[in-house]
């Protein structure tokens, strides 16, 4: 008799989810086979450190503006609907990558992307809170992360051998055509959603913005939680958008790894991650989220510290090592932070907060790409990424004293889904 209610608990990955993260995993495939290379592309159309570090620093400015509106029209128009709609700009960002002569020619797909992840970045989160409860946020997220997680596996070993054997026009075309198929069943989620649970949107009106807004605005002046995630997450991005941009020039230049082989490191990373982001987001819902992402910034500044001091053109296996440490900081890391996040605000504002932090954009971080690449030249090509260690290690008092969920955050069940 007393069995009887635990057996009707509903699972943590309903159908509705899995479609969902199937169309996610098709979509990013072909993404993330680019995503790693994308210095070594623009590299390949004539551009030098200095012309990287301008398009890192250049192509931030436009989601910088975008993120906060993609999450007010994920809020407002529904979350499959927003997804839709960016996908479909999504598609076209493959046009100008594959008739691109040179390096300039890749900022208008970078915009395009923008507008894409703007749209699709706050909505994943926001969907997957939404699904959850609080005392099991954190591991649905690692489930889901986890079977994203793919995509961080296959895609860069696919990639660098794609561009390796077919140049990176060739491994574009696979992308594209990956995209597309994840579109159209995006679209046919989209319509079916339109019928039930996002009949009836809220209308995109400037008040209604300017509502958000301001309740975002107080949520981060208020001092509280949602202050400290802004502050920590604004430090990180300056220090990681000043090394990791040239991350894989690093690899190619110094390490000299080939092509193939910067793909098995991010292959590594992935597979760092997927093993760990499900045990992560347990121990997140269970000794709470600043413990994972504590953790986390050690393990994060011992990696990159470890690439950064290894001696150049050592065996790739010693690189190797260090890209499996990063992977597993970041998955302690991601079930937490989203988990954190979602609790820190209301449910109808999550698409707005994701806004903020589903990407490490921001504004005190434009210039630290191009600060990376002045370092890099000017001081040594592994100063950037020393610097970005021991930012990581500061970080941590921070966030062992500040990232603590009040009691009682989120009491109220959870709202019915469809």
């Amino acid at each position: 008799m007393t069995v009887e209610p635990s057996l009707k608990k509903p699972p943590l990955l309903t159908p509705l989810l899995l479609l969902f993260m199937l169309a996610m995993i098709l979509a990013n495939l072909g993404g993330n086979m680019y995503a790693p290379l994308e210095a070594l592309y623009l590299k390949e159309l004539g551009a030098g450190i200095a012309q990287i570090g301008l398009f890192y620093t250049l192509s931030q400015i436009i989601p910088l503006l975008l993120q906060i509106l993609g999450g007010w029209v994920s809020d407002s128009l529904g979350r499959l609907r927003a997804i839709a709609i960016g996908s479909v700009v999504g598609v076209f960002t493959y046009v100008p990558l594959l008739l691109a002569t040179r390096w300039e020619w890749v900022l208008l797909a970078s915009v395009l992307s923008a507008m894409t992840r703007s749209l699709v970045g706050p909505s994943f989160d926001a969907f997957i809170a939404d699904h959850s409860a609080p005392e099991n946020r954190a591991r649905l997220f690692g489930i889901t992360q986890t079977l994203f997680g793919v995509v961080g596996v296959v895609s860069p070993l696919a990639g660098g051998y794609l561009v390796e054997s077919m140049g990176f026009k060739g491994m574009l075309l696979i992308a594209a055509v990956l995209y597309v198929l994840a579109t159209v069943l995006r679209v046919g989620m989209a319509r079916e959603a339109a019928k039930g649970k996002e009949s009836a949107p809220t209308r995109l009106t400037f008040d209604s913005l300017k509502k958000n807004l301001g309740t975002m605005i107080g949520l981060i002046l208020a001092g509280g939680l949602f202050t400290w995630i802004l502050i920590t997450d604004g430090v990180r991005d300056i220090f990681f958008n000043m090394s990791v941009s040239f991350l894989s020039v690093y690899m190619q230049d110094i390490a000299r790894l080939s092509i193939s082989q910067i793909g098995l490191m991010n292959s590594i990373f992935g597979v760092a991650m997927m093993v760990v982001m499900i045990p992560a987001g347990w121990l997140a819902d269970k000794a709470g989220e600043r413990v994972n992402i504590a953790i986390s910034f050690l393990f994060m500044a011992v990696s990159i510290a470890m690439i950064a001091t290894v001696p150049p053109a050592s065996p790739a296996w010693i690189y190797g090592l260090g890209w499996l440490i990063a992977g597993t900081g970041v998955g302690l890391a991601t079930p937490a932070y989203q988990s954190l996040i979602s609790k820190a605000v209301p449910q109808r504002m999550r698409g707005v907060a994701f806004g903020l932090f589903s990407t490490s954009l921001g504004l005190v971080s434009l210039p630290a790409p191009m600060i990376g690449g002045y370092l890099w030249e000017n001081v040594s090509p592994q100063f950037p990424f020393m610097l970005t260690a021991a930012i990581s290690l500061l970080i941590i008092l921070p966030v062992w004293l500040k990232f603590i969920v009040p009691e009682g955050e989120e009491a109220q069940p959870p709202a019915e889904h469809q």
